[in-house]
């Protein structure tokens, strides 16, 4: 049985400047840690495992048939721009968490010629990246990280059937074990670091959450679906308008092309695009605020998550939750870097 982790008189010792990030709920002011997490502003990774995309692979057989037949006729012209689109991360999921990340996207999907139960990713293509590798990597790491606390989205599950859930759902449970926290708690820092709760595992399958109670249902994702900063911020804008979620929620700052505009830009990319975009993206995370208003905040979620800061001026926005009486002595959460 694991010893119960203990809120108070943790270690206070200085952390080297680069690993930082590795560690920063760790080192939130103790004002913070009564705060449920959906109420925290958390930095997330959207479709976190782009960066294994099989160069080999074929086309999703739940995407487009379209893209499908172009690629199997024309595989040599095709795959390459299928490619430019559909990495979202250059960072492996372990470099991800070292850099802050503390929510992850996962597109689970059983490719249909495996007879195998293996799992891997997918976006538009399947990863080389094994979904049960990944976990138990994450595992190590949350070992390491005692104190920092994460939360996988389960998602789309491209190709899977009742007896593939079963299975994924056992090696979730089995592998993350009583670091899962139950959906019947408020989380919280405080009590999810005294009853050693590390991990938050929402699934989008309603039948396989009723069945579990370590699974949280689907967590809501305001996907914009555009291609420009300026539509993605009026929609985002027009998402807070209408009222915050009451529990966890992501607010996704992901760009989107589709298949028109793709064809009609062949040497551009996701990359180039959302580099592009990350300027007014950030001008507009730093005006946001976490919190129990309508138009607060809570997870945002991203590509290329090293670029322009995103993961301190994400998690910089928890400073406006401090209250002013300790702002004299409070030094930054996060004092290096631009942001």
């Amino acid at each position: 049985m694991r010893h119960k982790k203990k809120t108070k008189n943790r270690s206070k010792k200085s952390i080297p400047l680069c690993h930082e990030l590795a560690y920063w709920m760790s080192r939130l002011p103790e004002c913070l840690w009564t705060i449920p997490l959906s109420n925290l502003s958390l930095p997330g990774s959207h479709d976190a495992v782009t960066y294994s995309l099989d160069e080999t692979s074929t086309v999703s057989v739940n995407k487009s048939k379209l893209l499908g037949l172009m690629d199997k006729h024309m595989h040599w012209i095709i795959h390459p721009i299928i490619l430019r689109w559909c990495i979202t991360q250059t960072l492996t999921v372990l470099e991800q968490l070292d850099a802050g990340i503390r929510y992850f996207d996962f597109r689970i999907a059983h490719r249909p010629d495996d007879p195998s139960t293996t799992f891997h990713f997918v976006h538009m293509l399947y990863t080389t990246a094994v979904v049960e590798d990944v976990l138990w990597d994450i595992l190590r790491w949350l070992k390491a990280h005692p104190c920092e606390v994460i939360i996988l989205a389960f998602r789309n599950f491209d190709g899977l059937d009742e007896d593939h859930h079963r299975h994924l759902v056992c090696c979730i449970k089995k592998i993350f074990c009583c670091r899962l926290c139950p959906r019947n708690v408020v989380p919280t820092l405080q009590h999810m670091w005294a009853h050693g709760y590390q991990v938050i595992a929402s699934y989008e399958d309603i039948l396989q959450v009723a069945l579990h109670s370590e699974l949280w249902p689907a967590i809501p994702y305001w996907w914009g679906d555009k291609t420009t900063a300026k539509k993605l911020i009026q929609y985002l804008e027009l998402r807070k308008h209408g009222g915050r979620p009451g529990g966890l929620f992501v607010a996704g700052i992901n760009l989107t092309a589709d298949l028109a505009y793709i064809l009609s830009r062949l040497h551009y990319s996701i990359r180039k695009m959302t580099l592009r975009a990350l300027p007014l993206l950030n001008r507009w995370i730093k005006k946001q605020r976490p919190g129990t208003e309508k138009d607060c905040i809570n997870i945002i979620s991203g590509d290329f998550i090293e670029k322009s800061n995103f993961v301190q001026n994400v998690i910089n926005l928890n400073e406006k939750l401090i209250p002013k009486e300790h702002f004299p002595n409070m030094p930054p959460l996060l004092s290096f870097g631009k942001t």
